[in-house]
């Protein structure tokens, strides 16, 4: 499926969003719409397992929202605009499926008002965070996994192998057969859920979770595979 400003593909267990709106891939909220489609269309799809986001080019994963549009709409439009961003970017949060950023280029933004204020002082703390985006410098991403705000930073080219065949060959290391793909996915789930809750209910979330793992088929061949000291073949099921 191809959109008007995301280009939608599944290879290989992986569904890659691809922002497609030169020259620096902003986003609007027909861009939005699109980003919400396909965040449903790859939950609801058993074949894939992993979700890759990244830009079109070579020079933008995103600049941010569109200054044109947000000039020329109304500040009611603004804040449903931001509240269906908010919505969107919770709904790709919560889904139980790994979700890797493949940032290809520059990425940023006014204002990140979109939750990025709130994710990111949750990620380096506050007084980091405000830092950060106080001073609304550039930095390198070399800068960026030091803060811990990205987990890898790989050269455009090195030995002979590109970024995005690395980026794609460590997205299928979590595809099946390699990995249980619905354990990885509640993993995902269990944390981000339980982030934002009392422990409490955080670990009942977990156990709920777990519960579901143990039923899966993928438990009973990882428990037989231990047993049997083979190398596990899993299914994602």
């Amino acid at each position: 499926m191809a959109g008007n400003l995301i280009d939608y593909r599944v290879e290989k267990g992986i569904a890659v969003f691809e922002l497609n709106d030169p020259p620096a891939n902003t986003y609007t909220y027909e861009m939005n719409r699109e980003l919400d489609e396909c965040i449903l269309k790859a939950r609801m799809d058993d074949e894939v397992h992993v979700i890759v986001l990244r830009g079109a080019g070579e020079k933008f994963f995103s600049a941010g929202a569109n200054i044109k549009m947000l000039s020329e709409v109304t500040p009611q439009f603004k804040y449903f605009f931001c509240l269906h961003a908010n919505e969107t970017l919770l709904r790709l949060e919560q889904t139980p499926k790994l979700v890797i950023a493949a940032m290809n280029g520059h990425t940023v933004g006014v204002l990140p008002g979109t939750g990025g204020t709130q994710r990111l002082s949750r990620i380096v703390g506050k007084s980091r965070a405000i830092q950060i985006m106080s001073e609304g410098n550039l930095f390198e991403f070399e800068k960026a996994q030091e803060w811990g705000i990205i987990n890898y930073v790989w050269p455009a080219e090195e030995n002979g192998r590109k970024w995005w065949d690395r980026v794609m060959e460590y997205a299928w290391s979590f595809c099946p057969p390699n990995k249980a793909a619905k354990a990885v996915g509640r993993i995902k789930r269990s944390v981000q859920t339980g982030w934002e809750i009392p422990m409490e209910s955080a670990l009942a979330v977990e156990r709920e979770l777990q519960q579901q793992l143990f039923q899966s088929d993928d438990a009973k061949e990882g428990l037989g595979a231990y047993n049997q000291k083979r190398k596990p073949q899993f299914a994602g099921k």
